[in-house]
């Protein structure tokens, strides 16, 4: 398989070459176009009662796409995601990461995507009180809405509300003020997470719920 991430980094998606007997599985809408011999199939994504759990709580649709190319030659599929953004490809070796709700465009079918508890923390922080995680061997595509930006952290890192993407399992959130009690109420702040661990993150640059209130106050 052959992935290259173009239209970076405000309208990126993922152009894909699956060799004969290869597959991918993507979220329902995220295909914008592909070659006609290529067969997909929607199915539950794990399961009914799984794709439940991962609908309400890990904000993932019930259904997920299969892409596979069950011919002798090379095909083409391209994916995207709902919002302009950065698109990113990580590859698993084994690890697991979470990723925030919306951020799981597509993944190799040895990736396994579960859901687990977050914490009240995470749900203060306006992270969610569930986490999407992917695990097992392959590449995963995550996209966000705006830019991507890597972080490497040794203790503690404050992410505002909203952008955080992605972050490693063994990391705990927990909300909290961003300043003193009138800094944060008036300074439009509210809470902040409080990211605490080693290892990487990934925050998007942009927030739609901050562009929501934005267009609201035009209107």
């Amino acid at each position: 398989m052959k992935l290259k991430i173009e239209g970076k980094p405000v309208f990126a998606y993922a152009n894909i070459e699956l060799e004969p007997g290869e597959t991918l599985f993507a979220e329902p809408d995220a295909m914008s176009s592909m070659s006609a011999d290529l067969d997909m199939n929607s199915q539950f994504n794990g399961g009914f009662l799984i794709g439940l759990i991962k609908k309400f709580f890990g904000g993932e649709s019930l259904f997920i796409n299969q892409f596979k190319n069950n011919t002798n030659q090379t095909l083409n599929l391209y994916l995207t995601q709902a919002t302009p953004g950065d698109v990113v490809v990580k590859e698993l070796n084994g690890e697991s990461y979470c990723l925030q709700h919306g951020a799981y465009i597509a993944s190799e079918k040895e990736v396994k995507l579960g859901v687990k508890w977050a914490g009240i923390g995470s749900f203060l922080g306006g992270e969610g009180l569930f986490k999407l995680v992917v695990s097992g061997y392959g590449k995963v595509i995550f996209g966000a809405y705006g830019g991507i930006v890597e972080k490497e952290i040794n203790g503690e890192f404050i992410v505002d509300s909203g952008h955080l993407v992605a972050y490693e399992p063994n990391m705990t959130l927990s909300a909290q003020l961003s300043g003193g009690i009138f800094s944060s109420l008036l300074g439009g702040e509210g809470l902040v997470t409080r990211v605490n661990g080693k290892g990487k993150i990934y925050l998007q640059t942009r927030n739609l719920s901050s562009l929501a209130k934005w267009i609201n106050r035009q209107i």
